[in-house]
């Protein structure tokens, strides 16, 4: 069996419930390959290894922030989030969808750069901002300084550049008339790109990603990818699945944009291709037959299962309870 979880979101980590899972197999007397996986978005860096190094760079709204990242040989990985991110300033409430920026990102970058790393892995997702990746390229100049360097922005969405503004904006504290600012302002950037740097990033799918930051990485030479896709090549998910007898996957919200990009559809389609049935523990779902009628997938809703208090206040016992539920119906082979 191969367990290969998403965060759920506010209540643990993709590590923590792969090792929920993984426990309901072991007492089931299941071999099993517990591999957390992300979007790209944030959990990146704890899928590859977690962080070994440590910047005090810009926060989104100028404080100093202590943000981890990790080298290994002469491949860094960066997540966003922990430089740019909404959490960092306490949520929407507490940000300034205006003025956020991800200069702390760039920061990020720069210092990995500076420590010899020659391709650099950036999750992106969580952000504060919605400055188009304006702060972050501002943090990298003189761009000759990425000669050599491999740049891979890690897309959760295919979010256009300046549809970021209308997307997520709001979700970062931003009113309607902010929105609109912002949009014309993407709208501006967008231009002033395309002049300056020759880089149209409004024809580059997930040039929204985190505000417009993949767009804003794409002009300093980013190559911009999904970010389950290059997280599964990572780990070499593929050769992992093939072969099992099961998958289990989880993620906290099961809708049909979790088949766009995000993880559990990434595992289904992949196990869908090796023939391996597939086992989805979520905290809620949409009873979307879209989303259900999927050959070969099994869906278990905590909150239906276990009602709403206990799989919100105790998930991980819940998940490994309806783990264990769903391998009743399966032998090991």
């Amino acid at each position: 069996m191969v367990i290969v979880p998403d965060k759920m979101r506010g209540t643990a980590t993709a590590r923590e419930v792969a090792a929920a899972a993984g426990r309901a197999a072991a007492a089931a007397g299941w071999d099993h390959d517990e591999v957390p996986m992300a979007d790209g978005g944030e959990g990146t860096l704890d899928v590859l290894g977690g962080p070994n190094r440590t910047t005090t760079v810009t926060g989104p709204l100028g404080d100093p922030v202590e943000a981890g990242w990790r080298l290994d040989g002469r491949t860094a990985v960066v997540e966003m989030a922990r430089a740019s991110g909404l959490a960092l300033v306490g949520g929407p409430e507490g940000n300034d969808p205006v003025a956020a920026s991800t200069t702390g990102t760039g920061e990020l970058i720069a210092a990995a750069v500076d420590a010899g790393a020659r391709r650099v892995l950036v999750g992106l997702g969580g952000s504060a901002t919605t400055d188009g990746g304006l702060g972050a390229l501002r943090a990298l100049y003189p761009l000759h300084r990425l000669a050599g360097v491999e740049l891979v922005a890690l897309c959760d969405v295919r979010t256009s550049f300046v549809d970021a503004a209308r997307v997520f904006a709001p979700q970062k504290g931003a009113s309607p008339a902010q929105v609109e600012l912002l949009r014309r302002r993407l709208e501006r950037l967008a231009d002033v790109y395309l002049a300056d740097h020759g880089v149209d990033v409004r024809s580059l799918p997930g040039a929204g990603a985190a505000g417009g930051l993949a767009g804003g990485l794409a002009v300093a030479g980013a190559t911009l990818v999904g970010g389950f896709e290059a997280l599964a090549e990572e780990v070499g998910l593929h050769e992992r699945i093939e072969g099992a007898d099961l998958v289990v996957t989880a993620e906290g919200f099961l809708d049909e944009q979790s088949f766009e990009g995000k993880v559990v559809g990434g595992v289904v389609e992949l196990a869908a291709e090796a023939g391996v049935p597939v086992v989805a523990v979520v905290g809620e779902v949409v009873d979307d037959p879209a989303v259900l009628g999927r050959p070969g997938l099994r869906v278990v809703s905590l909150v239906e299962r276990f009602g709403d208090e206990r799989a919100r206040g105790d998930v991980l016992a819940c998940v490994e309870e309806a783990v264990a539920e769903a391998l009743a119906g399966h032998r090991p082979e």
